[in-house]
């Protein structure tokens, strides 16, 4: 058993503690300890403190997410420890992780140590010390955590969508345990100390909420379940944000209209409520003092408009941030494969039928706005590969949110029309609007959309190839007895991608290898 260790850094002075603490601990020494410099200002040396053996790694400066992912990919030995560049590895920590890493079954991907916050004695917390305390009960935290090399290459990494430190490692440990691994609570502890912040820190952290969009996008709606993460205020933040601006603008209007001063005071009333109550959450558990609780009540009117506004900001930028691939988790280890065992691959299809969201266009959730529409990236040099081959088309999409509420027929059909004006003719729209409790035969994965486009095309379903971005395109595909193809996204879950019979890299990629070699360029 071999480990390397890689510490991301922004140049914190606790950098120097941290690599003295490692090179004085008890046990085995690390094959090496890969430092990623990942500031964007270099002028001042990075505080090493003069230990030796040190490797320093110049990183993007593009957040904690690939400053690790140029370490580990580094990295020779079988584990890469993590750790932040703010703990303090204990006297035994070398020792510990040893012990932990020794013996672990094959599907042990990952071990995580515990990490301790030491609160200030003779005191209660404040609220920013108990902020960092939630890191003692956080799953994954990379503050301290080894993972298998194989394993990280795996699943690809950390996703360098993620530009802080906030939701990167609960995506990481998704994809590893949805990739049917393990991860194992370790012996070994680090200390973090909570650094001196100022007055309005809490406010600052909460960008984070911009992730959390990504993270619905990326695990679905249970992402929070599954992770192990607190729901939070986010709630209590939209209604008391959304009770201030009904407010404001009652009074704005107050003076011409009597029912508007009634409003006016009742949605005050409202958002007064919640931020004296957003305010005495903070102030009780910690240690009132007057500082304390001044920058408490300052910033707990503050708070709920600005996480909000990076929530709502966070959903705004999803469907450009899932359709950047570049910087998403590889394929690595992926089972993309080259052809089926039933269909050679000389002899391209009659039809190819395409999913829509996530396939032919970024997905953005019940879009009912064209304008909001993005085609996936070589989506038109792929359609346009086909209809130089004469293979025919179609599109097979489930669009639920008109059974729901979330969007009406008109609405669908120009966003499809907005599709095709970005991607050319694409043939006939089958479209299932019904909901998943409905029985219907139609919504994928039943084969109803897949034979539903067979016929329209006049062609036999066994001819064609659904191409798509989840486990349902390909289950609908098989049901109908067509050749289903997965170009798996962000979305795409791990044992969706093992399931599939074919797995493409891209949409390009799956054109080419449907249509095959000799058909492959037009």
């Amino acid at each position: 058993m071999t480990f390397d260790v890689v510490v991301p850094t922004v140049g914190r002075n606790s950098l120097r503690l941290l690599l003295a603490a490692l090179v004085g601990a008890d046990g085995p020494a690390p094959g090496r300890v890969l430092v990623v410099d990942d500031r964007r200002d270099r002028s001042r040396a990075l505080p090493l403190g003069g230990v030796a053996g040190v490797s320093v790694i110049e990183g993007r400066g593009a957040g904690p997410a690939a400053a690790r992912n140029l370490g580990w990919r580094r990295a020779t030995a079988e584990w890469v420890a993590f750790l932040d560049d703010d703990v303090v590895p204990g006297p035994s920590w070398l020792a510990d992780l040893a012990h932990d890493l020794e013996g672990l079954e094959a599907e042990v991907a990952a071990s995580q140590g515990r990490v301790r916050v030491p609160m200030p004695p003779g005191r209660r917390p404040t609220d920013w010390e108990r902020n960092v305390r939630g890191l003692e009960t956080a799953r994954w935290a990379t503050a301290d955590m080894a993972y298998r090399r194989s394993v990280l290459e795996e699943v690809g990494g950390f996703d360098e969508r993620f530009p802080r430190a906030y939701r990167e490692d609960a995506d990481l440990g998704l994809r590893v345990v949805r990739a049917g691994h393990r991860i194992v609570p370790g012996r070994r502890v680090v200390t973090h100390p909570v650094r001196v912040s100022g007055g309005t820190v809490s406010l600052r952290v909460q960008a984070g909420n911009a992730d959390d969009a990504l993270m619905r996008g990326v695990h679905g709606r249970g992402w929070r379940a599954s992770a192990g993460v607190p729901r939070g205020r986010r709630a209590r933040h939209l209604a008391v944000t959304g009770a201030g601006l009904v407010g404001l603008g009652a009074w704005v209007v107050a003076r011409r209209a009597l029912r508007a001063r009634w409003v006016a005071g009742l949605a005050g009333a409202g958002w007064l409520a919640g931020t004296v109550e957003l305010a005495l959450a903070r102030i009780v558990p910690g240690p009132r003092s007057a500082a304390e609780i001044a920058k408490m009540s300052a910033t707990s009117v503050l708070m709920p408009p600005v996480a909000t506004w990076y929530w709502l900001s966070g959903w705004v930028r999803l469907p450009w941030r899932l359709a950047d691939r570049e910087r998403a988790p590889r394929l690595a280890g992926r089972p993309v494969t080259s052809g089926s065992a039933d269909r050679p691959m000389s002899s391209p299809p009659k039809a190819v039928l395409f999913d829509r969201d996530g396939t032919l266009v970024a997905d953005v959730p019940y879009n009912g706005d064209p304008g909001r529409v993005v085609l996936m990236p070589g989506a038109r040099e792929a359609l346009d590969r086909l209809r130089a081959a004469g293979v025919a088309t179609a599109v097979v999409s489930n669009q639920s949110g008109v059974a729901r509420g979330y969007l009406r027929v008109e609405q669908v059909e120009a966003v499809n029309r907005r599709v095709e004006e970005l991607a050319g003719p694409l043939g006939p729209w089958l479209v299932c609007m019904h909901g998943p409790a409905e029985g219907c035969r139609c919504r994928k994965p039943a084969p109803g959309l897949i034979e539903a486009a067979a016929g329209a095309l006049g062609v036999d379903a066994r001819d064609c190839v659904v191409i798509g971005d989840i486990g349902a395109d390909v289950e609908a595909a098989r049901a109908a007895g067509a050749r289903g193809v997965l170009v798996p996204t962000a979305v795409t879950r791990d044992k969706e991608v093992a399931a599939a019979p074919e797995v493409a890299a891209d949409l390009l990629s799956a054109v080419e290898l449907v249509l095959g070699p000799s058909e492959s360029r037009p």
